[in-house]
């Protein structure tokens, strides 16, 4: 499954992918305001492949590559990504990164527009979260940007830069999510 917005597009995580995902995964600079890096690439490697899944099975998570439509060569630029948070309640969290030069250029967004319409419309999700380090001024704004609400503040629930520092969380409704965008979820075509 792939989908397509303005800028980008998103294509399900492969083993072709794994040298870019490791890659990613392992810079600490990408993960700055993360309590921990992982830097073992192998488990990151294996991390991933744990999420392929096949036909049969209900995925746990989705992992998507972003790419800039406009590059013909389709070379990855970052990577979003959706695991289930409380299955019996129908709600998913999502993760992003994206290469440090593609940052603040709105494919942060638009990847995550379209990760939320796949949750709503095509898992029909009833909640999807987010979380960050308060410290994290970017991650905030575009969970902000693209209709997230942020429920709570975990006080000092981090420790993050040798000292204790909060996390902030977002969610966004499936029926806040369709006002939002002014349709209505019924009618909407599937994505699966």
């Amino acid at each position: 499954m792939e989908f397509a917005g303005q800028k980008i597009r998103t294509t399900p995580v492969t083993e072709h992918d794994l040298d870019f995902i490791s890659k990613i995964e392992c810079d600490a600079s990408i993960w700055s305001f993360e309590e921990t890096v992982e830097t073992d690439t192998e488990k990151v490697r294996d991390k991933y492949r744990s999420h392929f899944f096949t036909v049969e099975e209900k995925p746990y998570a989705y992992d998507f590559i972003i790419r800039r439509l406009e590059d013909p060569e389709g070379e990855p630029i970052g990577l979003i990504q959706m695991w289930s948070y409380v299955g019996h309640r129908k709600s998913w969290e999502l993760g992003f990164a994206l290469l440090p030069k593609y940052v603040g250029k709105g494919y942060g967004s638009e990847a995550t527009n379209l990760i939320l319409e796949f949750a709503f419309n095509g898992l029909h999700a009833h909640k999807v979260i987010g979380m960050c380090n308060a410290q994290n001024v970017r991650s905030a704004a575009l969970m902000q940007n693209v209709g997230m609400t942020r429920e709570a503040v975990f006080k000092e629930e981090l420790w993050w830069n040798n000292q204790w520092t909060d996390q902030y969380f977002f969610s966004i409704l499936e029926k806040e999510f369709s006002e939002q965008r002014g349709r209505n979820s019924d009618n909407q075509a599937g994505f699966c």
